[in-house]
């Protein structure tokens, strides 16, 4: 071969690389700038009403607008998510499918063992929208003030008291195993069919307490139906701004319930980029802070990655409690 074919070989190799280079390095920015072209749904795996499902339909309200085509909300309840879930986890990673879920997604694989898929890696993780606080309520009429005079009674008379909680495996039951675990609290579970029974029977002291969302207890806090004892976020609620948080109490523990939106795997990173800025800008919308108000949230936002690590850290969490306390689904 003569030198000059040689040349205009290697002249030729360089700029078919330059050529591809340019084609992939160009792919990401075109395909969000491309995205999304068809319909995109939300898939909610809890009944139509439930917050997940409120907070799916209004930005998706708010991003069809944005995105200029159709946004879907999907519901498939049943399973405590697991339907929904599973047909979200089947989905193409194309972001044309996205979960709207809450804690349970953490909790489920805990206390079902054979769930169709996996709840971490079938799923690329979008944002964390919001989250809403639960606090530990007692019966007004028991003599406890502090969240320690509690804790100091129970532990020195094991199972004298018994708590309520919206079934077993719920957030709420597994908040107060976690909490027995750690303080050495010998306290009776006393599972209801949802939230309402187990908070009439506190105030009717057939259970002495129980861990509920403030949203459910609010009004019979500000009546002294109840007495709240500790908050269990990170932060004290504004709307009970006196009362002190399980951490300024020395219990190092922190449970909310909350809501986030999640991908089938795979999803290109341009894609996620994209969605998780245009959901953090709909988060801050007028419309979207009043819905949280009314629902008890605390809006979050931020990139992907609290979304991520909020599911490394409960997902294994809440297998730890099931399995140390012998907790089983009846």
């Amino acid at each position: 071969m003569t030198n000059f074919m040689q040349n205009s070989c290697k002249l030729f190799y360089r700029q078919f690389l330059l050529l591809i280079s340019f084609t992939l390095f160009s792919a990401l920015p075109y395909a969000q700038n491309n995205y999304p072209n068809k319909p995109v749904t939300f898939i909610v795996p809890y009944t139509t009403g439930s917050t997940a499902d409120l907070l799916a339909r209004n930005m998706g309200n708010k991003l069809s607008i944005k995105w200029g085509v159709p946004v879907i909300v999907d519901n498939r309840p049943g399973a405590a998510g697991v339907i929904g879930t599973d047909f979200a986890s089947k989905a193409a990673g194309d972001g044309y499918t996205f979960l709207f879920t809450a804690t349970s997604h953490a909790s489920v694989p805990a206390i079902k063992t054979k769930i169709p898929y996996d709840p971490m890696n079938s799923f690329t993780p979008v944002i964390l929208l919001s989250n809403s606080a639960m606090g530990l309520v007692i019966n007004p009429n028991l003599p406890f003030q502090k969240y320690s005079e509690f804790e100091a009674y129970v532990k020195s008379h094991p199972n004298a008291y018994s708590y309520a909680s919206p079934g077993t495996g719920t957030t709420q039951h597994l908040a107060m195993e976690l909490l027995k675990q750690r303080t050495g609290m010998e306290i009776l579970h006393v599972p209801y069919k949802g939230i309402s029974g187990a908070i009439t029977d506190i105030i009717g002291a057939h259970v002495q307490a129980g861990i509920v969302s403030l949203q459910a207890a609010s009004t019979y806090l500000q009546s002294g139906q109840l007495r709240m004892l500790a908050v269990l976020s990170e932060d004290r609620s504004k709307s009970f701004p006196t009362i002190p948080t399980l951490k300024q109490q020395g219990v190092n523990e922190v449970v909310d319930t909350w809501y986030g939106v999640l991908a089938p795997a795979k999803l290109s990173p341009a894609i996620i980029a994209k969605v998780n800025a245009d959901m953090n800008l709909i988060l801050q919308t007028a419309e979207i802070q009043e819905l949280m108000d009314k629902q008890g949230l605390v809006s979050v936002g931020g990139d992907s990655t609290k979304m991520k690590s909020l599911l490394q850290n409960e997902i294994p969490k809440w297998k730890t409690v099931v399995k140390k306390g012998n907790i089983q689904v009846e």
